[in-house]
């Protein structure tokens, strides 16, 4: 999502003039790959995990005593916190979230009349931006932000605030043109994607109407919440052609005490039954196409007993993920989790992830091996030392050998000719 935003920073900012005083009156602002030779710096934060935190900290205190003429502002995760606020207060000149970007920093750019923006709540308005697209072959296109879940670990209610969701005309107006320009991949975005409403069709039913867009192209979407995960979604995903085979559905924890204590609404039985629903609606509608499915956990969450963690290992086993995001749990300021006792220690959390990447190498390598042999299709990203990259629908990485023409941001058919653990490796096929 962070990504997204900074597409739409970077239109923002790119387009014409800004009559705000904090920015420039002379120019448009153009982009530069030296963070020294700019005059204004946007650090779009992080506010997940404390590691991230703490690079914007040290970044933003070398860039201003190097360059104190410079301006900077700060949005993101960290803008709104009042803590990261008086601790920067002397190095950066403005924070704005993310939400209110066109309102604070300049309102001239919406693509709407001026008399109509003053209606719309602050959301539209920033996803109105027309965003500076800087993939050539894929697009993110956020669907909706905020969120209402309000997981106990979880700073994103707080820095983005509650759902609101995008207008279909407007997420469909915005596909069409990108499939007209040559996009061959759509991640559709959200903080709990699955949750879209706009109060005239749900999850379901847009991925109807995206999938009905003439074009070859595929379509995929993050970030999900199990909680809402519906029949009808898992339906429609299975049947919709262009839809990758990919289901990202975080877990976060096996164990249904932790669970609670997340705040995530569901237990490891509830969790299972939807995987299992899922693989069963691929066998009958997509009767031998290959799928993946992908999770995030959290290691080290407070009071997780050792016995408690190795729930979280069972799950990995019965579910035999492709790839699993690990996270090691840092308290949040102004989460509920925050107000825990972070009682496990560093080098056991390291351990914990550690245990559990052993099993994920195990059930990769499982799944990559039933690609050997097969022609599956292939987005090609790059070339590189004579070789081609890209990935699969299931978002599996694939090195192409003895590609002699130029196949970059196409779809291609490739032979798999072998399985690693993190990747394949194939030839091109006519």
């Amino acid at each position: 999502m962070n990504h997204s935003d900074s597409e739409r920073i970077a239109g923002f900012l790119e387009i014409q003039p800004h009559p705000n005083p904090l920015l420039s009156k002379e120019r448009e602002f153009k982009p530069t790959k030296d963070i020294h030779k700019a005059d204004l710096v946007i650090f779009n934060t992080c506010g997940v995990r404390q590691m991230a935190e703490d690079r914007v900290y040290g970044q933003i205190h070398n860039l201003r005593k190097k360059h104190p003429e410079t301006k900077i502002v700060l949005t993101g995760c960290l803008a709104n916190r009042k803590d990261v606020q008086r601790r920067l207060k002397n190095k950066v000149d403005l924070f704005c979230e993310i939400k209110d970007f066109p309102e604070i920093v300049g309102t001239d750019l919406v693509s709407v009349p001026r008399e109509q923006r003053q209606a719309l709540p602050l959301q539209e308005n920033y996803l109105k931006i027309i965003p500076k697209y800087s993939a050539k072959h894929t697009a993110y296109v956020p669907i909706m932000t905020g969120c209402n879940n309000f997981c106990s670990y979880c700073v994103v209610p707080y820095a983005r605030g509650r759902e609101v969701s995008r207008p279909a005309e407007e997420i469909i107006g915005e596909i069409k043109l990108l499939v007209k320009r040559g996009y061959k991949k759509i991640i559709l975005l959200g903080q709990n994607v699955n949750s879209y409403n706009d109060k005239k069709i749900n999850f379901s039913k847009l991925l109807k109407k995206i999938n009905s867009i003439p074009g070859n192209f595929w379509i995929w979407f993050i970030s999900n919440h199990p909680k809402d995960f519906s029949l009808e979604l898992i339906e429609t995903m299975t049947k919709c052609r262009k839809v990758c085979e990919c289901v990202h559905l975080p877990i976060q924890a096996g164990d249904d005490k932790i669970l609670e204590n997340m705040n995530r609404k569901y237990t490891a039985r509830e969790y299972l039954a939807k995987i299992e629903k899922i693989k069963k609606a691929f066998a009958k509608n997509k009767p031998g196409k290959l799928y993946s499915i992908t999770s995030d956990i959290i290691v080290g969450f407070p009071g997780e007993t050792k016995k408690q963690f190795l729930e979280s290992a069972k799950i990995m086993e019965k579910v035999g993920y492709s790839m699993v995001y690990f996270g090691q749990f840092s308290p949040r300021p102004g989460t509920m989790a925050a107000k825990m006792k972070d009682n496990v220690k560093k080098s056991e959390k390291v351990r914990r992830e550690k245990y559990l990447n052993e099993i994920l190498k195990k059930t990769s390598f499982s799944n990559n091996k039933k690609y050997e042999n097969k022609i599956i299709e292939v987005l090609v990203n790059e070339e590189k030392n004579g070789n081609y990259f890209g990935h699969t629908r299931t978002m599996k990485n694939v090195k192409i050998t003895s590609a002699k023409k130029n196949i970059t941001g196409k779809i291609v058919r490739v032979k798999v000719t072998k399985a690693n653990v993190w990747n394949l490796e194939g030839v091109l096929k006519k």
